[in-house]
């Protein structure tokens, strides 16, 4: 069984930041060798990838480049998405996702809302 367990969430204004955090726990196998990533959804709209990352490379959507970073740290099993100069079109409920062999696990969201 894995968990992933989403955190750092919450209101800030335009221009601001936020890191988000998500733990995993369970049979991951060794945590940096395992594609992850962080998706949102806005209202409305389609899930989408915002950042990803994988034992060789990092991607990122465009719309987010130069401002948000992903991260991991292998000894704690976490996934990072630092979030900077945030705007309000980034207001989305934010996952993470985890690819062990061919199964996908999927957090529980963690809702980010930028203010104008």
């Amino acid at each position: 069984q894995v968990q992933l367990v989403e955190s750092g969430g919450g209101l800030v204004q335009a221009g601001g930041s936020l890191r988000l955090s998500c733990a995993a726990s369970g049979s991951i196998g060794i945590f940096n060798l395992k594609p992850m990533g962080w998706y949102r959804q806005a209202p409305g709209k389609q899930r989408e990838l915002v950042a990803a990352i994988t034992f060789g490379s990092i991607n990122y959507v465009d719309s987010v480049k130069g401002r948000f970073t992903i991260s991991r740290d292998n000894a704690k099993n976490t996934l990072y998405l630092q979030m900077n100069s945030l705007k309000p079109e980034d207001t989305a409920v934010y996952y993470c996702r985890l690819v062990v062999r061919e199964d996908v696990y999927w957090g529980q969201g963690t809702q980010v809302t930028v203010s104008s």
